[in-house]
């Protein structure tokens, strides 16, 4: 296996795996009642036979759209519809088995009338019980009657935290084919019963739908003895108990738990918050994930005891919770070097408190880090927790080389930058992350020998693949973060679609090209001008074909592994972590801010 980013054809080299077609323009709902129907039933025909003992990869579910387009000789454009009503028959019976407590019903706005409509947001959702002039009072007042948690929104990204949280089980959704693949996919391949009825267009406005359809599935329990599809969703939900309910058992406080206050309290008191409130905790659920899905003794045991929730060995969790507060502590340093404003939506940490108290907390963390893992030996052998933290210090290096070879540039030449100098930055910032992550479950399972070198490779290709997705997605703009679209540019940050511009700009484009990136050039102008360099060189789709050839180079090398469950998680980790873009060409219609019901109560 190669080791190094460094040959200049890495950028064309080709692979083995072949191309998977992009679906994002293959959205069209049958335009007659009497198609929709045929291709109802010959989706729920197909689906009956089809292994349910784990849920589908994302590739597998739009083989299995074509695959039914074919018997049914109908056209490709007909895909994410097919593709939608196959996974809803995959699930359909287990989702029919989730009490109507523990389902959520997501509606979407347009749904409602767009011209006179009366009713507002608040904080339990769209607010149109006393008014009925739609269908979606309709639907809402039905279900909360049943016990249904409603949320009226646009492919929210709040849902699949409320899964994780506890709060529901299983999901039926109404929306329009681009949202129900952008807003679905996460929560199908991690394992969540879902059931979608699709909108007949993606209008967003005074839409429609075939309302027997959710009528059919609305008020109808049937009970299954027991799951049909194994999912990651009890591991998730562990992975963020970590850092709620069992917090302060795994990392006791030594002066503010003690009722201690004022300046001796501030640090531990603000890297406490830091570490357990905001993110994904993603990290520590690939620790947990790699850990079980190479301890087969111990995932049996929690599958037996048919708990939503795996009680996880404080050591093991212990572990976890260090490899996330690594990664909080890159991040308030991160924030400081890029002079970042906001982190989770609230002012970042130099902001809030001076950067001296944020590099101070930073700091903190990583002693945290180190504190955690050295509470490991209490139930893990001493040569895994000094592997651990030697594969967790040999990340922390490689990411300061990463970061500092990046501050380095912006402060230098910066037309010197080539493709891959950038990408080796981006291996040495991004890939060991996940790397430590990966590697400390499998190690706590046993031994790492024969999975070494593969997680080298593999992590090297995700983690490089989401740099990129992350710099295309920088021009999309981030509401959660409170970011406008070009931050990086205008902050002369060194990313690959600006090494890539250098490289094919030639003449008066690459005049152009190096007229902004001069310190002293507007920030507003340069954004504007490499949006349109970018996309007049073609940028934006070779970093996205760039993140096709990560994507298929780690489903190549995940396909070598031998145990059935590591390979699943590596293949669903590549679907999660480098997430194929659904509008990529064009910027979504501004939403409302919708909370979530005030009502919901987690289950523990």
């Amino acid at each position: 296996m190669r080791n190094r980013l460094s040959e200049a054809d890495d950028l064309d080299k080709p692979v083995k795996r072949n191309k998977r077609r992009s679906t994002s323009h293959l959205k069209m709902v049958p335009e007659t009642l009497e198609l929709r129907e045929a291709v109802k039933a010959a989706a729920e025909k197909y689906a009956e036979p089809l292994d349910k003992s784990r849920p589908f990869l994302k590739g597998e579910l739009e083989q299995h759209g074509r695959t039914l387009l074919d018997q049914m000789e109908l056209p490709e454009k007909y895909l994410g519809f097919a593709m939608v009503l196959i996974g809803n028959f995959f699930w359909k019976r287990q989702f029919l088995a989730t009490p109507f407590e523990r389902r959520l019903l997501l509606l979407p706005h347009c749904l409602k009338h767009a011209e006179g409509c009366p009713a507002e947001y608040d904080e339990f959702g769209l607010d149109c019980e006393k008014c009925g002039a739609c269908s979606i009072a309709d639907y809402k007042v039905k279900a909360e009657k049943l016990g249904y948690k409603v949320l009226v929104a646009e492919g929210s990204p709040v849902v699949l935290k409320i899964i994780v949280a506890g709060y529901v089980d299983g999901i039926l959704g109404v929306a329009c084919l681009n949202v129900l693949e952008k807003a679905i996919d996460k929560i199908l391949i991690a394992g969540v019963p879902s059931y979608a009825v699709p909108l007949h267009s993606g209008d967003c406005k005074n839409t429609k739908m075939d309302e027997p359809w959710i009528w059919e599935v609305l008020e109808k329990y049937e009970p299954l003895p027991e799951p049909e599809t194994a999912s990651y969703l009890p591991l998730m939900r562990a992975a963020n108990d970590l850092f709620e309910d069992r917090f302060e058992e795994y990392l006791p406080r030594h002066r503010s738990g003690n009722g201690q206050t004022g300046a001796l309290a501030f640090t531990e008191t603000e890297a406490y918050q830091f570490l357990q409130h905001g993110g994904k905790r993603f990290r520590p659920f690939v620790t947990l994930a790699a850990y079980y899905a190479l301890h087969p003794e111990a995932a049996q045991a929690h599958r037996a005891n048919k708990a939503d929730k795996w009680d996880i060995p404080i050591s093991v969790g212990r572990v976890a919770m260090a490899i996330e507060a690594f990664h909080k502590a890159s991040l308030v340093h991160d924030d400081i070097q890029d002079e970042d404003q906001y982190r989770y939506g609230k002012e970042t940490l130099h902001r809030q408190y001076g950067i001296g108290q944020a590099i101070n907390i930073g700091d903190y963390l990583i002693g945290l880090g180190y504190r955690l893992l050295a509470l490991g030996r209490e139930e893990l052998d001493a040569a895994i927790v000094a592997d651990v933290q030697g594969k967790m210090a040999e990340a922390h290096l490689k990411l300061s080389d990463g970061q500092g070879a990046e501050m380095a540039w912006s402060s230098g030449e910066t037309s010197t930058l080539t493709p891959i100098e950038a990408l080796q930055i981006y291996a040495l910032k991004t890939s060991p992350a996940f790397e430590a992550a990966l590697y400390a479950g499998v190690r706590m399972a046993g031994a790492v020998e024969q999975y070494a070198e593969l997680i080298t490779n593999y992590c090297r290709q995700v983690g490089v693949g989401f740099q990129i997705l992350n710099d295309l997605n920088d021009w999309r703009g981030d509401d959660h973060n409170k970011l406008v679209s070009g931050q990086d540019a205008a902050a002369l940050r060194p990313t690959l679609l600006l090494a890539l511009a250098l490289q094919d700009a030639e003449g008066e484009q690459k005049q152009e090209l190096e007229s902004v990136l001069k310190p002293d050039a507007d920030p507003n102008i340069r954004i504007k001008t490499l949006k349109r360099l970018y996309k007049d060189l073609g940028v934006f789709d070779k970093a996205e074909r760039l993140i096709e050839k990560s994507r298929w180079r780690a489903q190549d090398l995940a396909d070598e592994v031998e145990s059935d469950d590591f390979r699943q998680l590596l293949h669903f980790l590549v679907e999660t972590i480098l997430e194929e873009p659904i509008q990529d060409k064009s910027e979504p219609e501004p939403q409302p801010e919708v909370m979530v019901p005030l009502n919901l109560s987690p289950s523990k």
